[in-house]
């Protein structure tokens, strides 16, 4: 078997990919900018964001599940030829984002300190972590929305408008953050706090540009035409449910696995907040090419092209392992340089060499869950992936974590070895789920 796909089937999957990835990339980017820049404030700031960052992705996940729900279904009904309801389930999500975040955005303000401080026992890491919490608690309303707007926007295999919107959107975010931060362009002298407080107004402003743009272009397909049917509304919550509480499940595991870091030190905190920014680095390239993978897949189901929809799936598990290789190079290559960009102490660029060399050398073995995950959610698997994503990492990686590092004294590089090991066994249970094409008789 060749290493890539026959150039045909590779030049689709660039196509519809590179933007998806760009915009993944650009959200890499800019994680790891924020990173930057509030690693200049100290260890402290440095883990209450990573805190703040991970206790506000738990709220989000629930809202997140949106986004494959809609790119599913709307990739479904284009490849039926349905051209004037292909909108309708965005219309479905947005509704459903903006019911879900009231509350969700109700809690997360006025319990932020109790959350935070039940994750740290540092004053100045809950100081940092719970006003970080709040600003970033204000804008889920526009998150849920701006994952339905990317379901529709990449279901219609036109993701290059997403990526335009999310760009200008991320270039917002760095510019009003470092002004928050810093003290700069006349805004106030926020701290970290401000990194939070430019990422939320950051995304509210991406969101009305979804918004103004889908109004323009998208009234062709039944945007805002027609109230949501509360059937097709039942038809989203099916896909988005699941997909959401996996989201929640991983959420909430990242965040216990910052706990359980938190247990060894501050300094381990600290620079696992750097390491797990590296990491998305390359694992939203990967997820990426897997949302490329769910509109392909979807659209061939909606043809009833079940063994076109099986090719895609491994053909662009093919492309995300050659990419993730190149992209995860320098981090086995150099760890070192890679973490001096982020803090000057060489302490804490010791306690990361390791694991960044171990996260850069295994995501290539990550691709396949990575891919397989999107490819299962676009056949409409949901239920199947959440309970295999939810299962292995909260009966085996997040016990063994516990127990690896802060009861029997592993440590930091310990616990990401382990990471390693449970992604790699996610891989071969997703490979096996695809070949046994049980899900090629999902109806959504």
């Amino acid at each position: 078997m060749a290493l890539l796909p026959a150039r045909e089937r590779l030049t689709r999957i660039t196509t519809l990919g590179l933007p998806i990835m760009g915009g993944m990339l650009s959200q890499s980017l800019l994680n790891l900018i924020d990173a930057a820049m509030v690693g200049s404030l100290g260890s402290e700031a440095l883990a209450g964001v990573g805190l703040g960052s991970y206790a506000n992705f738990m709220a989000v996940a629930l809202v997140m599940g949106l986004g494959a729900g809609v790119q599913a279904m709307v990739a479904r009904r284009k490849g039926a030829g349905a051209t004037g309801e292909i909108a309708g389930p965005l219309n479905e999500g947005l509704l459903i984002a903006l019911l879900l975040a009231i509350p969700l955005t109700l809690i997360g303000w006025t319990q932020a300190d109790a959350i935070i401080r039940f994750l740290a026992d540092d004053p100045a890491v809950v100081e940092v972590g719970t006003h970080y919490f709040q600003w970033r608690v204000l804008a889920i309303a526009a998150v849920g929305a701006n994952f339905a707007f990317r379901g529709y926007w990449n279901g219609i295999h036109n993701a290059g408008r997403y990526l335009q919107i999310l760009v200008i959107m991320h270039l917002a975010n760095i510019g009003i953050s470092y002004g928050l931060i810093f003290g700069h362009f006349g805004l106030p002298q926020m701290g970290a706090e401000g990194s939070g407080a430019g990422t939320a107004i950051a995304m509210l402003i991406g969101c009305a540009l979804y918004f103004a743009t889908t109004l323009y272009s998208g009234r062709k397909h039944g945007f805002l035409r027609a109230r949501p049917r509360w059937r097709d509304i039942r038809a989203m919550l099916r896909l988005a449910v699941p997909n959401s509480l996996q989201q929640f499940f991983f959420a909430t595991g990242i965040t216990t696995l910052f706990w359980i870091i938190a247990q060894i030190g501050t300094d381990e905190l600290a620079i696992a907040h750097v390491l797990i920014n590296l990491a998305l680095f390359l694992i939203l390239p990967g997820v990426g090419l897997g949302m490329a993978a769910t509109t392909l897949v979807s659209h061939s189901l909606g043809q009833n092209d079940a063994e076109e929809a099986y090719r895609w799936g491994w053909d662009v598990v093919r492309v995300a392992a050659c990419t993730l290789f190149l992209l995860g190079m320098p981090f086995w290559l150099a760890p070192h340089l890679i973490l001096g960009l982020f803090t000057p102490d060489a302490d804490l660029i010791a306690l990361g060499e390791w694991p960044l060399r171990i996260t850069g050398l295994g995501m290539s073995l990550d691709a396949t869950a990575l891919v397989l995950t999107q490819a299962l959610l676009g056949a409409g698997a949901s239920r199947t992936v959440m309970g295999v994503n939810m299962g292995s990492q909260w009966l085996l990686f997040l016990p063994c974590a516990y127990l690896i590092g802060p009861v029997l004294g592993g440590g930091l590089l310990a616990v990401w070895l382990l990471q390693s090991v449970y992604r790699c066994i996610n891989s071969l249970i997703f490979a096996f789920m695809w070949r046994r094409r049980h899900w090629a008789a999902i109806d959504i």
